[in-house]
């Protein structure tokens, strides 16, 4: 079966969300919309619907002149098993001692490492993105270097694929939160995958309010893989949840976007320690002040 997926852009968080509402009355219905911010500084939004069947240009193009969008470019994407693609396109990561995989890759597991079992049919955070790679890498520098993580969280978890390796090295419990419902059930499937189950703690939450987040504060090791602007947002919580001494370790941050995140962080009290760009994507390790 066809699927067909109609994108246009827009100037705009609340346009672009009601855009993203005003699509879910098409007829044909779509299966899904989404709405992003274009992490480019510029202000844009990306708003996407999915199709079975071919949608209604004409009501697209209503739609797009109310909002003040563009033009939608529709486009009919060819029957793809894109599990079995990504599966075929994905090589195993190596990220310092980690071993990130999937099970179609079970017998590539070296023995002398820490082996991350994540399905590619699953939500972000394969290890192959720059963010999630940036951020297993300063894990593995911060173990080498002597620290022994005793409370840990893992903030937009995602796959929980960085709870799951700091609980590979540490024998103390790590919680790990996202606020989208769907990612924290394939992060628990992916914790009893792994052999993890009791070790690390999966919680839907936004931020440091939730009960179970701040009965657990105040935290020695903070992972953050989301975007520029969640973390902005979340630095002066950050920094009242972490333990003096503490660490973070941030990503999600497009290279010209690092120093920005740096200095806001700074003014909460949480210095740079150490950086790494991968691409396009810049991660930053951090440690809180006295």
């Amino acid at each position: 079966m066809p699927t067909f997926t109609a994108l246009t852009t827009l100037m705009g968080r609340t346009p672009a969300y009601a855009l993203g509402e005003a699509m879910e009355g098409l007829t044909p219905e779509p299966t899904g919309v989404g709405v992003f911010e274009v992490e480019d500084g510029s202000g844009l939004w990306e708003v996407g619907g999915y199709f079975e069947e071919a949608p209604d240009t004409a009501a697209l193009a209503v739609l797009a002149t109310a909002m003040g969008a563009k033009e939608f470019v529709v486009s009919e994407l060819p029957e793809t098993d894109w599990v079995a693609h990504v599966r075929r396109e994905l090589a195993p990561v190596e990220a310092g001692r980690f071993f990130v995989y999937g099970s179609h890759d079970a017998d590539k597991v070296p023995e002398d490492c820490e082996p991350l079992l994540i399905e590619a049919a699953m939500a972000f955070g394969t290890g192959h993105h720059g963010t999630t790679l940036g951020c297993l890498r300063a894990l593995d520098r911060l173990a080498q270097d002597g620290f022994v993580g005793r409370n840990v969280i893992d903030v937009g978890c995602g796959t929980a694929v960085l709870a799951m390796g700091a609980a590979r090295i540490w024998p103390d419990a790590v919680l790990a939160s996202d606020i989208d419902e769907v990612a924290v059930d394939v992060a628990q499937a992916n914790v009893v995958a792994n052999g993890l189950d009791g070790r690390v703690t999966c919680v839907e939450a936004a931020g440091f309010d939730h009960p179970t987040l701040a009965d657990a504060a105040p935290f020695d090791l903070v992972f953050a893989n989301i975007l520029k602007g969640p973390l902005v947002a979340l630095a002066s919580d950050m920094a009242a949840a972490m333990v003096p001494e503490g660490y973070a370790i941030l990503s999600g941050i497009l290279n010209e976007q690092a120093d920005e995140v740096i200095e806001v962080y700074a003014r909460s009290g949480i210095n740079l320690h150490h950086r790494e760009s991968i691409g396009d994507w810049t991660t930053i390790t951090l440690r809180k002040m006295t």
